[in-house]
């Protein structure tokens, strides 16, 4: 695997994990599984029949409680303790056995951006869910679970386009999260005053 892909693997393995980390998981598992990559040795654990399972296991899951409003929310919100941790530690198991420094500097790039990637999701939907409507909801998260997939296809098979996009997602991540950190703050008072009201 030479500079690129790994670059793009490392980046991605955590831009991923912060959406969606059991469907980047199983993609990686049953791409390296079948052949069609070879993954580094340390991240040849995800290619295990039992690691495949339970993650295909845990994206079926996923891919239910995200279509519910509110409970999509509450999975997002047990996830930041698991998504951002396990982009860290993919991350740097995507640079090889090449040194604990560069292991430990993957692993602080790759649990920023799940960091990134996982506080924009949580952030979109929890305003998309004061939408009285489900498909908004059921759209953006069928969006999500593609973009991880494409995304995880794109960093193996394609780096350079898969580091352009990867770009411009950091690029909107910047504009975006202060946005939504203000709508999250007016929707928090909104509830504030709803319960405040009731009382």
């Amino acid at each position: 695997m030479d500079i690129v892909h790994t670059i793009a693997l490392t980046l991605g393995v955590g831009w991923a994990s912060g959406i969606n980390l059991y469907a980047a998981i199983a993609t990686l598992g049953l791409l390296g599984a079948s052949g069609q990559i070879e993954l580094p040795a340390t991240l040849a654990v995800t290619q295990d029949p039992i690691v495949i399972g339970a993650a295909l296991l845990m994206y079926g899951v996923e891919f239910f409680a995200d279509k519910v409003p509110v409970v999509d929310s509450g999975w997002d919100a047990i996830h930041t303790f698991i998504r951002i941790p396990a982009g860290a530690v993919l991350a740097a198991g995507a640079v090889g056995d090449i040194g604990p420094a560069l292991q430990l500097a993957a692993g602080l790039v790759g649990g920023s951006l799940a960091a990134g990637s996982h506080l924009t999701k949580a952030g979109t939907r929890a305003l998309i869910n004061t939408s009285p409507e489900p498909f908004s909801n059921w759209g953006a998260s069928l969006g999500e679970d593609a973009a991880v997939i494409g995304g995880t296809w794109a960093m193996l098979y394609h780096p350079w386009i898969f580091l352009a996009a990867l770009a411009a997602f950091v690029a909107l991540v910047i504009w975006l999260l202060p946005k939504l950190a203000r709508g999250m703050a007016a929707l928090g008072r909104r509830v504030g005053r709803l319960f405040g009201s009731g009382a």
